[in-house]
């Protein structure tokens, strides 16, 4: 997911390893999806759509 975002916007990922399932995807401090709350990854164009969005 991270390529993905990557090649689609002007931005750098940066990924924190973590323990216990923990996947979330956070913008300047700003928490845009937790796996943790809703107990699934999410599909990748949703992520980067919504990203997308943000930028606008």
């Amino acid at each position: 997911m991270a390529a993905k975002i990557e090649a689609t916007l002007p931005v750098q990922v940066e990924m924190i390893p973590s323990s216990g399932g923990v996947f979330e995807i956070s913008v300047d401090d700003t928490l845009v999806y937790s796996k943790k709350a809703t107990g699934e990854f999410p599909p990748e164009f949703n992520i980067v759509e919504q990203l997308q969005q943000m930028m606008k």
